[in-house]
């Protein structure tokens, strides 16, 4: 019988049926309240998956090994964080794959894949199967499918995560009774998980209704009368949400006595879907492939406004704008044709972020992402003429930038915004 790991003629070792039965898969973490429901989406459905967590600068170390350090931060942190948990004894080599994303855009996170095969082949490890999770048919594995039902839970992970983390983050800072907002989300990520085993959970209908379930157990949280400094986190996706890329900023933020605002990953969904509208638009394209793209942005649309609707209904929370409005928001300043990365919608983040009281804004950005720094730190100064409000301050995230340094700009950005919240 053939070796099932042995490598096609591009390097590549399929992720086979056979292997499903008896492997492992890691992937790294990313946000985590919505990877946490992920990983357990993807466990009903018979995956055995792991979500990465280790940490620390012994990932950052593995990265530099194997991955070029003029390559995006992002992708060595990644495969830094696949090769040391690889190396920690933990696993058998011989029965544990690695999955990971793939846009297929021209952002180099579509390069990802590769050099991760390339780090394992030079690490010893060159056995590893790489999973490419993407909506493009770039790469197919016949032991792993995004099937129309798994697609749909996966949906319904990131809403249903979008909102906790937008309620958890605003209660908090405020909570009178310390570890109460940390135990609802606890509470509800399990809730969650077992509908879906259960098959339950993620239809629209089920979705609107829980949601509503979700804001008005939050709203049980007793709060303290207080004000606090707001910060708004924008950046490239990972080194927005990731603890690991962002050196646990959202953690240092609540140190110092702030309120976090991080955007939901809902918007940036939509974004990519809505590039994909653009192209057909102006390029042209098959009819039924401008067809699928319009009904899963309008499907995404429709999850989005249950939450907005959600949030709206209490009087405690405040409602973010939705994705066409942030469109609308960001049109004087940039072109919907730079959306390379984040595109125009990172600035649009800043921009809505500064309109709902969130003018004290972190923008994160990692070494190597140019797009990232056209759209964030290249438009602070014309966002700051439109909004003189405005407190924002760049951090750059690489593997020769130290924490101390990161945090001591943070903290002259934060001095400024108590100034304004004192006079206010």
């Amino acid at each position: 019988m053939p070796d099932k790991r042995v490598p096609d003629e591009r390097g590549r070792i399929e992720f086979t049926k056979e292997m499903r039965k008896t492997y492992k898969i890691l992937f790294p973490n990313m946000a985590e309240i919505h990877f946490r429901i992920l990983q357990n989406v993807l466990r009903a459905y018979g995956y055995n998956v792991e979500l990465l967590t280790n940490d620390g600068q012994e990932v950052v170390d593995e990265g530099l090994k194997y991955v070029h350090n003029d390559i995006c931060y992002p992708a060595l942190l990644t495969i830094g964080q696949m090769i040391s948990a690889l190396k920690s004894g933990k696993y058998d080599l011989d029965h544990v794959a690695l999955m990971m994303s793939q846009t297929g855009g021209g952002c180099r996170a579509s390069n990802y894949i590769f050099l991760l095969r390339k780090a394992l082949k030079n690490a010893g490890m060159g056995q590893v199967p790489v999973i490419s999770v993407n909506l493009s048919g770039l790469e197919k594995n016949s032991g792993f499918q995004i099937t129309l039902p798994l697609l749909r839970r996966a949906l319904a992970a990131l809403t249903y995560g979008d909102l906790l983390m937008l309620l958890a983050n605003q209660t908090r800072p405020y909570e009178k009774n310390p570890g109460e907002t940390d135990a609802h989300v606890d509470r509800w990520v399990q809730e969650i998980c077992a509908q879906f085993l259960q098959g339950k959970g993620f239809q629209p209908k089920a979705i609107k209704a829980q949601l509503g379930r979700i804001v008005a157990d939050f709203e049980t949280v007793e709060l303290l009368p207080v004000r606090k400094v707001k910060v708004g986190i924008v950046g490239e996706i990972y080194a927005k949400y990731s603890p690991l890329a962002n050196n646990h900023l959202e953690e240092f933020l609540r140190s110092q006595d702030c309120e976090v605002n991080v955007p939901g990953l809902m918007g940036f969904m939509l974004f990519k879907v809505d590039n994909r509208l653009d192209d057909i638009q102006l390029y042209g394209g098959n009819p039924l492939k401008k067809f699928v793209v319009q009904a899963l942005f309008n499907y995404l649309r429709v999850f989005e406004t249950y939450t907005l609707d959600a949030v709206a209904a209490s009087k405690r929370y405040h409602k973010p704008a939705s994705y066409l409005e942030v469109k609308e928001m960001v049109r004087p300043l940039v072109g919907y044709g730079c959306k390379m990365g984040e595109g125009w919608f990172l600035t649009g983040e800043m921009i809505e972020l500064i309109q709902s009281g969130y003018e004290n804004i972190v923008c994160a950005q990692p070494f190597g992402c140019l797009p990232n720094h056209i759209v964030g730190k290249g438009k602070i100064r014309q966002i700051r003429e439109m909004y003189p409000q405005a407190n924002i301050v760049p951090i750059d995230y690489d593997s020769g930038a130290t924490r101390v340094n990161q945090e001591n700009r943070i903290k002259l950005m934060l001095s400024v915004a108590r100034e304004h919240l004192h006079d206010a």
